[in-house]
């Protein structure tokens, strides 16, 4: 099914190469202002803008209060200095893809691309203006451009940097939050809240790209493979520019490099696995934190996407 939708788009797709080709599309979007310099990277991912509907204000309930997410089940959580930590669960996101928020007065944005396995949090105040994110609908190397409602400018989603428009250049702050089994964050806090099921018609629970992180090629990507021999859907863990293959991470328990604190344990199902995410093979928990013992902004995502957007970045094998 991949493979058909994979032909269909490019085939879709051949006259995407200049930027002309979207301005119908996104009439408001300067495309004159940008850092994108081969548009043949940019290609639909099927869904039109909006398709992918953003959620915005989401409601949240009490932990004692949630009986419908599986204890493996991945959540992205968020737990800033002072305010009740949030769960935002996977299988919400797997179909919205983006969440706009407030936490105490501060705009943030809970963001997670399936083909990359992308999954961070923004700020969302950029120069003392509030933007508000939805979902293009468009990818570049398979990864989430996202675009802000007051600019119609493009994000690319995995580096948090504009690529097009009014905010080409400018770079998103990036806030620590993680991915965890629901049974851990439940569990360390049973105070907290969690994002609770969107009054929407979706499928929630159910994984739409089954043993997608077992194929062999990410879905429209034509870029390079990762090196040292890596998978191109092999897990990485990623700090600023540095990626740690997440296989060293689950042999060694714990690493300690370059000022970073990485963590592994057991319990957390692959969202990309089986058809019902909180079934998946066990991938883990990675916590990344400095030697102080605070939380730093990372993501877990695939080697082909680490590859794609840091080409120079370093790599931390095992010795």
């Amino acid at each position: 099914m991949l493979r058909i939708a994979a032909i269909l788009t490019f085939i879709a797709n051949t006259a995407a190469a200049d930027p002309n080709f979207w301005k119908f599309e996104w009439p408001n979007t300067d495309f004159e202002t940008t850092s994108v310099e081969n548009w043949v990277e940019i290609l639909s991912g099927g869904p039109p803008r909006d398709g992918i509907p953003a959620l915005d204000d989401p409601t949240f309930i009490e932990v004692s209060d949630e009986s419908r997410i599986e204890g493996r089940e991945p959540v992205i959580t968020l737990e800033l200095q002072g305010e009740t930590p949030r769960a935002y669960p996977i299988r919400y996101l797997m179909w919205h893809e983006i969440v706009n928020d407030e936490v105490d007065g501060r705009p943030i944005a809970v963001t997670f691309c399936p083909l990359c396995n992308s999954g961070i949090t923004f700020d969302r105040r950029v120069g003392g203006q509030v933007l508000t994110f939805g979902v293009s609908g468009k990818l570049r190397n398979s990864d989430m451009i996202m675009f802000d409602r007051e600019t119609e400018s493009w994000w690319q989603q995995a580096i948090g940097e504009g690529i097009v428009g009014e905010m080409t250049g400018v770079e998103l702050q990036t806030l620590p939050s993680w991915m965890e089994s629901w049974a851990e964050f439940s569990t360390r806090n049973p105070d907290g809240l969690v994002m609770d099921q969107p009054n929407q018609r979706r499928d929630y629970g159910a994984n739409p790209y089954v043993q997608y992180d077992s194929s062999h090629r990410p879905f429209l990507y034509s870029g390079e493979v990762p090196p040292h021999g890596i998978e191109p859907l092999a897990r990485v863990v990623r700090v600023g520019d540095v990626a740690w293959p997440m296989t060293r991470i689950t042999q060694e328990g714990v690493i300690e490099e370059s000022g970073v604190v990485l963590s592994w344990t057991a319990g957390q199902a692959s969202a990309l696995d089986t058809r019902n995410i909180g079934q998946g093979r066990d991938v883990g928990t990675v916590r990344v934190r400095n030697q102080a013992g605070h939380d730093l902004a990372h993501d877990v995502m695939f080697a082909f996407a680490f590859h794609a957007f840091w080409p120079d970045g370093a790599w931390m094998l095992a010795e």
